[in-house]
Parts: structure tokens; C-alpha cells; sequence
């Protein structure tokens, strides 16, 4: 088989789909038993996935207390949920109360971050 320059290689990649971009880097992973995240993503990930292997396969996000910032929190909890502006509110005010149910840790530890950098007190069950 003759050996492709970069050059043929990149044109190659540029003519394809996103699906088959896709198809190709888990080939690529699966063949050299590499990932294709970033090393920062994966050095942050590692512990996630540690906990993950060692706790609770689904957690839930409960707000305890709402903070100084009201609408910051409310505008957070309405990103996560996906609820509108007044179901949101009427959320926020019933605190403590669950925000999601039924999640992954990872996903529930990335609503957290964005939770508290509202200004809200939040804890994962």
C-alpha cells in the first residue's frame, strides 16, 4: 500500500461528513487504545470517572438555599431544567427542593459549578 503525504491526508478529511469524522476517530481510538480528548479534558475527567466507578451511577441535584442572588439562580436553574422563567422562580423559591433527578455525577457535579458560581447552595444525593 502506498504511504499518503499529510497534505493527501488533510484533503481527504476536509471531503468528509461530520458523521464520517466521527466513525473515523473511534476506529482510530479503538485501533491504538488512545482517546481523542484534549489532555487537560482527560486529566480533569480522571477523577471524575474514579468516582463514578466507585459511587452511585445516578445522583440528584438538590438546591438548599438560594443565596444573595436571586436572579442569578433562578436564570441557572432555569439553563439546567430547560423550564420557563416562572416554573424556574417557583422552583427556586420552594428550596430546598431536587433541580434534577436521576443523573449522571459528572453531569450533576457541571450543574453545580453553575449553581454555586450563582451564588446558591447546592448538594449532590
Amino acid at each position: 500500500m502506498a504511504k499518503l503525504t499529510k497534505e493527501e491526508i488533510i484533503a481527504s478529511l476536509k471531503e468528509m461528513t461530520v458523521v464520517e469524522l466521527n466513525d473515523l476517530v473511534k476506529a482510530v481510538e479503538e485501533e491504538f487504545g488512545v482517546t481523542a480528548a484534549a489532555p487537560v479534558a482527560a486529566a480533569a475527567a480522571a477523577p471524575a470517572e474514579e468516582e463514578v466507578a466507585k459511587g452511585p451511577s445516578e445522583v440528584s441535584l438538590v438546591l438548599k438555599a438560594v443565596g444573595m442572588q436571586k436572579v442569578a439562580v433562578i436564570k441557572a436553574v432555569q439553563a439546567i431544567t430547560g423550564l420557563g422563567l416562572m416554573d424556574a422562580k417557583k422552583l427556586v423559591d420552594g428550596a430546598p427542593c431536587n433541580i434534577k433527578e436521576k443523573i449522571s455525577p459528572v453531569e450533576a457535579e457541571e450543574h453545580k459549578k453553575a449553581l454555586v458560581a450563582a451564588g446558591a447552595e447546592v448538594e449532590i444525593k
